[in-house]
């Protein structure tokens, strides 16, 4: 009860609540789209982006590694579309190809830095040192995600499930291809500050799919991928003191964790009803 006094505490609850909702309802998207490799590939691509972010810039701070990220997980992830476009080779092998090779550019310009040691707080994340302009950004891009995705849940669905049938319909299929996209690098780089470039995947994947174990409810899959993405993250921030580990692994294992209690005690899907 005495840390939550804490501003710097009461500030890593907010973003781990904020975060945590927005990364959970869009894990939906992911599951219904059964891209999480995709998802860990555009994680891995922030690291050149905050790589390049500190070349421009010549130094490392919150906006230029927030825009560094941001901006390679966007060329990655739309690059890999655009190249999907001419059929002849699929969005998984050209996002293969365009995000190791980003990867590998950021790992080969890391000696040249001199804040090798600051980067490990974005690699893995720092979420006790989240800051007022911080958790506006979270709101902002929570607060957008969430609007687009509600507004547009229907041909977003449709496309996902039967784009033949959304372009016959009017939907811009193509559009709609980018914009998830960009929805997803958005997620991503929101959970940035809290888990790191490494462990964002998990966050982003986990909440729905432990809610796809205990409902065959397509919008349970958003709206409770939200409510466990957000216990789970303030959960991990109020463990992670007691524990003496860092917020962030602490949030991705306790999803993990929550994810393998459902797979073993699911009533319809899990390891015990199928014994039964």
């Amino acid at each position: 009860m005495d840390l939550l006094s804490n501003p710097f505490y009461q500030r890593a609850l907010a973003a781990a609540i904020l975060i945590g909702f927005t990364n959970g309802f869009f894990s939906g998207i992911v599951i219904l789209r059964r891209n999480a490799l995709s998802v860990s590939a555009l994680s891995h691509t922030m690291l050149p982006g905050i790589t390049l972010g500190i070349l421009i810039t010549g130094v490392l701070t919150q906006l230029s590694a927030f825009v560094g990220a941001l901006f390679a997980a966007l060329m990655v992830g739309l690059g890999s579309v655009a190249v999907a476009r001419g059929n002849r080779v699929a969005q998984g092998t050209a996002l293969a190809v365009i995000y190791t090779t980003a990867f590998a550019a950021g790992v080969a310009l890391l000696p040249r830095l001199d804040t090798r040691q600051e980067l490990e707080h974005w690699l893995f994340g720092d979420i006790m040192a989240v800051g007022n302009a911080d958790l506006w950004v979270a709101f902002g891009i929570g607060a957008f995600t969430l609007l687009i995705a509600n507004l547009l849940m229907r041909p977003l669905l449709l496309t996902m499930f039967e784009p033949n049938v959304a372009a016959a319909q009017g939907v811009p299929v193509r559009f709609i291809q980018y914009l998830m996209f960009a929805l997803l690098v958005l997620s991503l780089v929101a959970s940035l500050q809290a888990v790191g470039c490494v462990l964002s995947v998990g966050m982003l994947v986990a909440p729905a799919a432990t809610v796809s174990l205990l409902t065959d409810k397509t919008s349970a899959l958003f709206w409770g991928g939200g409510a466990v993405g957000a216990i789970g993250a303030a959960a991990g921030v109020f463990l992670s003191g007691p524990l003496g580990m860092a917020p962030g692994p602490v949030i991705v294992m306790l999803l993990g964790v929550l994810f393998l209690l459902a797979w073993l005690f699911s009533p319809r899907y899990g390891v015990l009803a199928w014994r039964r």
